[in-house]
């Protein structure tokens, strides 16, 4: 398979290098969009990016209005709600996905050249 070759500054150099490693990020692939606390809030936030989310918004507040109100409150919001979650679960999937990926890229053997 295919090997990563990391060559550090180590030895009797090893507090110095300590400390100037603290500065730099460290070589970690990462490539997931989300986490378990910001899931919902980020996700929400790029669907309602859509205009045709925003549109099926639109339609469920203007129908709790009293005098524009066309069907129950509670069908109106099932097309948005059922959209959503189809998108969110289908994002979700895919992020974890890369979280595996990303995991198994991070995992690799190395080999690492010391003096």
């Amino acid at each position: 398979g295919k090997h990563r070759i990391v060559i550090p500054c180590l030895g009797h150099f090893k507090e110095e290098y300590e400390k100037v490693s603290k500065l730099y990020m460290n070589n970690k692939i990462q490539t997931t969009r989300y986490t378990l606390l910001n899931f919902l809030p980020r996700n929400l936030f790029e669907q309602f990016h859509r205009v045709a989310n925003l549109y099926f918004l639109f339609l469920v507040v203007l129908n709790w209005v009293p005098l524009v109100e066309a069907f129950q409150k509670e069908i109106t919001m099932l097309p948005l709600i059922g959209v959503l979650t189809i998108i969110a679960v289908k994002d979700g999937l895919e992020d974890y996905s890369r979280y595996k990926m990303d995991k198994q890229i991070n995992n690799l053997v190395t080999k690492v050249y010391s003096r």
